[in-house]
């Protein structure tokens, strides 16, 4: 199912330090943010939450081969319950939050909504028996401190995110950003500390974002002084692998007997997607067509 809007000024940038040492990814999604808020009706607290996750994401699954996905779970004790998004190497992404009406901006903050809980992180690549799964605990709830450590600790990539969504008084969308910096083996260690004065000094990514630097800008904040190859840009945008034969097949999980009843009661089967908001009615007759001798 493709996004209702292209997302202008959406971009995900990619580029190595000048002597290969540090990798930096760096991330525009104000319409990308902004679509998945209206398609899940999220109140400010989950479109702040559920904004940093997507993009969070999306600078994981970065880089990637074609075919490759990563899924990104947060599980905590607070109100937001679970968040989760599944992006490509392509920069597309999907997710939901588990209440998105849940808290108020005003009264909690993402670590308070999100929680203690656990953060998992599912890569899947073509080829592979089975995907490789890390498992950490949330130690802040503050969504890109939380992915930093899993790469430190689960994956030994020493690494530092950021991640930022600007709401109106309105709870609008109007700025989000993010980056991602990791070290590579036999990185430098001057640059190294180069790099983290730099992330120190950064101001917010939805802010740079907000100014107009975007994520071009963002990369070379980040590698001031220690120099860049070459932006690879592509795309970033909300988009969901939902569509109306899925669904058929999915509702046909529930297996003959269930679907049976559905036909007996002669009415259309309303489903909706927990990934993109969209909404399917399917007749049973359908579902019915792939058990044999239906």
């Amino acid at each position: 199912m493709e996004t209702r809007h292209e997302a202008g000024g959406d971009a995900l940038v990619r580029t190595l330090s000048e002597d290969g040492g540090i990798t930096v990814r760096a991330l525009s999604a104000t319409d990308l943010v902004r679509e998945a808020a209206e398609r899940h009706g999220t109140s400010a607290l989950a479109t702040l939450a559920l904004g940093r996750v997507l993009m969070g994401a999306i600078l994981l699954g970065a880089g990637g081969k074609h075919g490759e996905t990563v899924q990104v779970r947060f599980r905590g004790g607070g109100p937001l319950r679970t968040l989760l998004a599944i992006a490509n190497a392509e920069g597309e992404v999907r997710g939901y939050v588990g209440d998105p009406a849940a808290g108020s901006a005003t009264t909690l903050s993402v670590a308070q909504g999100i929680g203690l809980g656990d953060l998992s992180v599912v890569r899947h690549r073509p080829g592979w028996k089975e995907p490789y799964t890390g498992i950490v605990p949330i130690v802040s709830g503050e969504v890109g401190e939380d992915l930093a450590l899993y790469l430190t600790e689960s994956e030994q990539t020493p690494s530092a995110v950021g991640l930022g969504v600007q709401l109106d008084d309105e709870g609008q969308v109007v700025a989000a950003g993010g980056f991602l910096a990791q070290a590579l083996p036999d990185a430098d260690e001057s640059l190294l500390g180069r790099l983290e004065a730099n992330v120190r000094a950064l101001p917010g990514p939805s802010e740079l974002v907000r100014s107009g630097a975007g994520a071009p800008g963002l990369a070379e904040r980040l590698l001031d002084g220690i120099g860049g190859r070459e932006l690879r840009r592509g795309p970033a945008r909300y988009r969901c692998s939902c569509d109306r034969d899925r669904v058929i097949r999915a509702i046909a999980l529930l297996g003959r007997e269930e679907v049976e009843q559905l036909h007996a009661q002669g009415e259309l089967v309303e489903v909706r997607c927990e990934f993109c908001g969209e909404r399917y009615e399917v007749d049973p007759d359908h579902v019915r067509a792939l058990f044999p001798d239906a």
